[in-house]
């Protein structure tokens, strides 16, 4: 079934009535990530079946977390949908969920021990983006990732029972250079929310004004600063590539496939000359299918 978020929000949004069954609940979220599968890139077929309930109440977690602050009207009533959601989570720990994605998250932050502080810090991400449209420095937008997407990358330690200090710096140089690269490739769409990721210390330094970027010209300049951007991300892959070696095999596939997504999107800026105003990079179906294919036999070797 096609997702329709503001259906879900009608069905399961505040004063909605407790979803009662945790297989119900179970089966909620499991359809909330098949509706997103083309994007739920960590749900492989090579995924331990046993894992597969837990990614999917993570991912619905995350996907509505998502939309409460992407698919409503934003500003403030994001804003206070978020706080309901933050509620809603709270339930998980302190008290009786109501909401399906809640209950089956119960059972899976309780079967592998996950603090709420992962999921918190997503939150904060999703309010941010309701209060800041622009970034002035690379710091800024690295703190700004801290939350969005770093969490993430601890999330799937935390399911894979591999977690510590070390494997989560890791992770988040991946999930960091994943986050940057899915800016890069989406300025143009951002640009059409309001929303500009491009740090502007980083426009400065390569003389492409205010006035080039809001009329999207693609002048040399742009091309240079979308080239050090580019090389930016690529390094956090590089250093986070150092984790592979740190994972249990089953990971290790995920992690893999994240990375190589990730270089797959900046490959593809490149291929187009770095020119992201005339048309979106996009990675094919064929090429994800490699990197499955990749990632797997690289796992096995």
């Amino acid at each position: 079934m096609t997702w329709d978020f503001a259906r879900e929000l009608a069905r399961w949004g505040p004063g909605a009535p407790a979803a009662l069954r945790l297989s119900d609940a179970r089966a909620y979220c499991a359809g909330v990530a098949r509706s997103h599968y083309e994007n739920f890139t960590v749900v492989s077929l090579l995924l331990p079946r046993r894992l597969v309930k837990h990614f999917h109440a993570v991912y619905a977690y995350c996907r509505w977390s998502d939309d409460l602050a992407d698919e409503t009207a934003g500003g403030q009533t994001a804003l206070d949908l978020i706080a309901w959601w933050r509620r809603e989570l709270m339930s998980c720990y302190e008290g009786e969920p109501r909401h399906p994605v809640m209950l089956a998250l119960r059972e899976t932050v309780r079967r592998f021990d996950i603090p709420p502080d992962p999921f918190l810090a997503l939150l904060v991400a999703f309010e941010q983006d309701q209060r800041v449209k622009r970034y002035d420095t690379f710091e800024q937008l690295a703190g700004y990732c801290a939350n969005s997407a770093n969490p993430v990358g601890h999330l799937v330690l935390r399911l894979f029972e591999c977690f510590d200090a070390e494997r989560a710096a890791l992770s988040d140089e991946v999930c960091t250079g994943l986050q940057l690269a899915n800016f890069w490739q989406d300025v143009a769409r951002d640009l059409d929310i309001g929303r500009v990721y491009l740090p502007a210390e980083d426009r400065a330094r390569f003389g492409y004004s205010d006035e080039d970027l809001d009329a999207r010209r693609c002048t040399p300049q742009f091309l240079e600063l979308m080239r050090f951007e580019v090389s930016r991300a690529r390094g956090y892959f590089a250093r986070g590539a150092a984790l592979l070696p740190l994972l249990p095999r089953a990971a290790r596939v995920d992690v893999d496939l994240f990375i190589r997504g990730g270089e797959a999107i900046l490959d593809a800026i490149e291929r187009q000359g770095y020119d992201v105003w005339a048309r979106r990079p996009e990675v094919s179906k064929v090429a994800k299918a490699k990197l499955l294919l990749g990632a797997a036999v690289r796992a096995l070797v």
